[in-house]
C-alpha cells in the first residue's frame, strides 16, 4: 500500500516537464530528489523542503524495522529472519569501492591464470604437496614458512585495523565483494530497486513473481558454479580444471563433489544467508573492540550537528532530517546514528546517501563521515600512539622474518633421514651407518643433480653418492646412501654433510647426517 501511495504521490507531481527528466531515474528516492531539485529552479526553495517532508512521510508509512543499538536488526524478536532489501545508492566511495572491487575480482579470475616460472602465480597443488605462490615452490616440508607469512598477514591487519576501522569489511572483503558487485547487481537489475523489491516479497505468487524469481535465483546459481570452479582450478591449475570440466562427473567424482558442495554453500550464501555471516559466522567484528581505539577512523554520525532530528524547515533542528536513507542503503540494517556498532561493516555506503540529501539540501557534506571518535568530540585525532606503534613493530617483525625465511628456498628439496631399523650396524670390523635421501625438485623443468657427500677429512666412503640422475620437474626421488668406515677408527659420534649439486657443480642445499657407532672402550 504504502508503494501505491508513492506512486500515486510521484504522478501527481505538476508541472509534467518536471516529470519527464526525472522519470527515468532509478529508486524512487533518486526520483523525488530530482523533481525536488527541478522544481527549486522553478519554484521556491521551501517547495523542495515541502517535498522532502511528504517524502518522508511516506517512507514512515512503509513497514520498515527500526533498528536498535541492542538487537540484530536481522533477527525478530521470535527469532525468525527479517530480511533486509538494501537501496541503491552512489557517490564518490560507492564509486571507488566499485573499482577496488572489480579489480580484487580481476585478480581473483587472472591468479591462477598468470604463469610464473612454469606454474600459475597462486597454485596450490595439493595432489603432489607442491605449493607455488608467485614463482616461489614450496614442498610439504617447506610449510613452516606459512606460519611467518599468516603471521605477518595478521599483524599487517591489525595495523590496518587500529588506523582504519573494518577497512577489510566493507572494501576487500569476499563476502562483500561478491555479495555488493555481483549479486545485488543482479538483484536491482532483475527485481528492481529496493521498494520495488520489497512490493514483490510482500506480493502474492504470480508469473511475474515467479518468472523474476527463477530468473534471480539461476543467476545466482550461475556465479556460485563460476566462483567455485574458480576457486577449485587455485588447487588443481586451470587445464586439469578445463579437463575434468569436459569428462563425465563419475570420471571426477572428487573434484566434481568439492564443486558441487562449494557452489551449493555459496548459493545459500547468496540467496539467503547474506549479511548473517558477517553479523554472526565472522569472528573479526568482535574483535573491533579490541583492536581500535577513540583514535582509529570509523565510519560515525556527527551527533553535534545532525541533533536534534527534525524538519529542514525549523532553524532550531540540526542538520540531520530523519530520512533514514543512511539505514535504507544499510547492508546490515543498522542506524549509524546510534553509534559504533559491531555489524557496522565500513562500507561508507551511509556516507554516499548522507551526502546525497546534503547535497540537495544545500547543506555542508560529513554529517556521516569518516573520522575517529576524537574528531567527532572536536578534538585532534593521534596517527601516532602506542597502539599503532607496537602492531607497526610487529608487523616489521613478522615482514622480516618472512622474507628472511622465503630468501631461504631453494629450487629443489634434500631430506636425509636415517634408515629404519639399528642405528648402525658392524660387520667384519665395518661399521656402517644407512640413510635415506630424498631429492624433490620444484622447477618446471627437468634437471640433472648428484648427490655429494662431503667426509671431512674421516676415512669414511659413501655408496649411493656422486651418481648423476636426471629428475622432471615435480617429481621426486628417494636413494639410500651407505656410509662405512673401519670400526677401530670410530671413536665418538661425528657429522658429516650431503650435498645436493646441479650438473654444473652449483650446491643448492646441504644437510648433515650423524655418524653413530660403539663406545670404543666396548671393542
Amino acid at each position: 500500500m504504502a508503494g501505491e501511495a508513492r506512486a500515486k504521490f510521484y504522478n501527481s507531481l505538476t508541472p509534467p516537464e518536471v516529470l519527464t527528466p526525472c522519470h527515468n531515474h532509478g529508486t524512487f528516492f533518486q526520483k523525488m530528489l530530482c523533481v525536488g531539485f527541478t522544481r527549486s529552479s522553478l519554484i521556491p526553495f521551501s517547495s523542495t523542503i515541502a517535498l522532502l517532508t511528504n517524502y518522508l512521510i511516506l517512507v514512515r508509512s512503509t513497514k520498515f524495522k527500526q533498528p536498535e543499538r541492542d538487537s540484530v536488526t536481522t533477527i525478530n524478536e521470535d527469532g525468525s529472519r527479517y530480511f533486509i532489501h538494501v537501496a541503491d545508492v552512489s557517490g564518490q566511495f560507492t564509486f571507488w569501492r566499485r573499482v577496488v572491487g572489480i579489480f580484487l575480482l580481476a585478480i581473483f579470475i587472472a591468479l591462477p591464470q598468470i604463469p610464473i616460472n612454469g606454474y600459475p602465480a597462486v597454485f596450490l597443488d595439493t595432489e603432489h604437496q607442491r605449493f607455488h605462490l608467485f614463482g616461489i615452490t614450496l614442498a610439504a616440508q617447506d610449510l613452516w614458512l606459512m606460519f611467518f607469512g599468516i603471521t605477518g598477514l595478521g599483524f599487517a591487519l591489525f595495523f590496518i585495523t587500529a588506523l582504519f576501522g573494518r577497512l577489510w569489511c566493507g572494501w576487500a572483503c569476499p563476502q562483500t565483494v561478491f555479495l555488493d558487485h555481483l549479486i545485488r547487481r543482479i538483484e536491482r537489475l532483475v527485481e528492481g530497486d529496493a521498494p520495488a523489491r520489497r512490493r514483490l516479497a510482500e506480493a502474492p505468487w504470480t508469473v511475474t513473481k515467479v518468472t523474476k524469481r527463477l530468473l534471480k535465483h539461476s543467476l545466482y546459481l550461475a556465479v556460485a558454479a563460476v566462483i567455485a570452479h574458480l576457486f577449485l582450478a587455485y588447487f588443481i591449475s586451470i587445464p586439469k580444471l578445463w579437463e575434468a570440466m569436459q569428462a563425465a562427473p563419475w570420471q571426477h567424482w572428487q573434484l566434481f563433489t568439492t564443486v558441487l558442495v562449494l557452489t551449493g554453500l555459496l548459493y545459500l550464501d547468496f540467496a539467503w544467508f547474506r549479511e548473517q555471516f558477517c553479523i554472526i559466522l565472522c569472528p573479526y567484528g568482535r574483535f573491533q573492540s579490541a583492536l581500535i581505539d577513540e583514535h582509529s577512523m570509523i565510519i560515525g554520525y556527527d551527533e553535534k550537528r545532525g541533533e536534534p532530528r527534525g524538519k529542514a524547515t525549523d532553524p532550531n533542528n540540526g542538520d540531520c532530517i530523519d530520512c533514514r536513507r543512511c539505514v535504507q542503503v544499510c547492508p546490515t540494517g543498522i542506524d549509524i546514528r546510534h553509534g559504533l556498532q559491531m555489524e557496522c561493516i565500513g562500507c561508507s555506503n551511509c556516507i554516499d546517501a548522507c551526502d546525497e540529501v546534503m547535497t540537495r539540501l544545500k547543506r555542508p557534506k560529513g554529517l556521516i563521515r569518516y573520522d575517529s571518535m576524537e574528531g567527532f568530540n572536536s578534538r585532534a585525532t593521534k596517527w601516532l600512539r602506542p597502539r599503532t606503534l607496537i602492531y607497526t613493530l610487529l608487523f616489521v617483525i613478522g615482514a622480516s622474518t618472512m622474507t628472511w625465511a622465503f630468501s631461504g628456498v631453494r629450487p629443489a628439496t634434500l631430506v636425509v633421514t636415517r634408515m629404519p631399523g639399528a642405528p648402525y650396524y658392524i660387520q667384519n670390523g665395518v661399521l656402517r651407518n644407512q640413510y635415506n635421501v630424498r631429492v624433490i625438485n620444484k622447477k618446471p623443468d627437468i634437471e640433472e643433480f648428484k648427490i655429494v657427500a662431503d667426509p671431512k677429512g674421516f676415512p669414511l666412503s659413501a655408496a649411493g653418492a656422486d651418481v648423476t640422475f636426471a629428475l622432471a620437474g615435480g617429481d621426486e626421488i628417494q636413494r639410500t646412501i651407505v656410509f662405512t668406515m673401519p670400526a677401530a677408527d670410530f671413536e665418538k659420534p661425528f657429522e658429516v654433510s650431503l650435498y645436493l649439486e646441479t650438473s654444473d657443480g652449483r650446491k643448492l642445499v646441504s644437510k648433515p647426517a650423524v655418524i653413530l657407532g660403539p663406545d670404543p672402550a666396548t671393542l
